[in-house]
């Protein structure tokens, strides 16, 4: 057995199924590497002859050596008589959706939520996830608690949201000064998709046993792909070069015109630094 170390965390790989790394000069301490290539930090332990695993947190939140340190205090805990696991399982009993959530939240803006590239979450994604949870998850199943959670109420949540539910106009602090909440199929499944994130990140983390948003029957999420005619960017070009004499719309017409001249995404635009413009080569470069 090896030493949990963080060159060994970072060197180790994920297989089909997920498997647990025991540490050879702490007993009972152990690397959890997912399927998904995700790893946690555990303990195991005996209490009335029977096995039991504390998880002590994500690789990412957790470092080797403070992991380490973690297991060394709960260890010590239960040498002392103490059960760990079963003081956890009573905390995540009574765990809300909502409490769920704002954990997520907190790890969302640390950075540790990672993308489908393996990357840190962008700020405007973590703006949407933070408004979808805020607009449609809480209100709707908020108060439940996790481990009550089922099919039936994610299902029932997907169905509020596309009758319009959780429809709201919200005042903002930004430009426009509102932001409007919309119902429909699209957001459903979007909001159900994230949800079912946050319940992997549940799973993960050792607050729930599965994820009861998997295999739920989602409308499709429709992707547009009509493309403008040249009469119809010409008219747009109009617009813009009227709204331009105004400048609190200066910005805004920049970005659009942008947008419509290199095909990038609203976010790409808008989050345009000057190192990604490569002026020599009239080209940018996006990371």
């Amino acid at each position: 057995m090896p030493k949990i170390t963080k060159r060994l965390v970072e060197s180790v790989k994920s297989q089909k199924k997920d498997y647990v790394v025991w540490d050879s000069d702490l007993p009972g301490f152990g690397l959890r590497v997912f399927a998904s290539g995700k790893r946690s930090y555990v303990i195991q332990y005996r209490r009335d002859g029977r096995s039991r695993r504390y998880t002590i947190g994500l690789h990412g939140i957790w470092t080797a050596e403070t992991a380490r340190r973690e297991a060394k205090v709960q260890l010590g805990r239960v040498a002392q008589g103490d059960d760990p696991a079963e003081e956890r399982h009573d905390d995540r009993q009574a765990m809300t959706v909502q409490q769920l959530c704002e954990r997520y939240i907190e790890d969302l803006h640390a950075g540790l939520i990672l993308g489908k590239r393996g990357q840190p979450k962008r700020p405007t994604t973590v703006t949407t996830d933070i408004g979808r949870i805020n607009g449609h998850i809480i209100p709707l199943i908020g108060k439940k608690r996790v481990r009550d959670l089922t099919k039936a109420d994610v299902t029932k949540m997907m169905n509020d949201i596309i009758l319009g539910k959780t429809r709201a106009t919200r005042k903002t602090q930004k430009l426009r000064g509102k932001t409007i909440l919309r119902g429909g199929q699209g957001t459903a499944t979007r909001a159900v998709g994230l949800l079912g994130g946050i319940l992997t990140y549940a799973s993960e983390a050792g607050i729930v046993d599965k994820n009861v948003a998997h295999g739920i029957k989602k409308p499709k999420d429709r992707v547009r792909d009509r493309r403008l005619t040249h009469s119809e960017y010409q008219l747009m070009g109009k617009i813009l070069d009227k709204a331009e004499r105004d400048e609190n719309l200066a910005t805004m017409v920049s970005i659009v015109r942008q947008i419509a001249l290199t095909g990038c995404r609203r976010s790409e635009i808008i989050e345009l630094r000057w190192s990604d413009v490569d002026l020599p080569n009239s080209c940018l470069r996006l990371s």
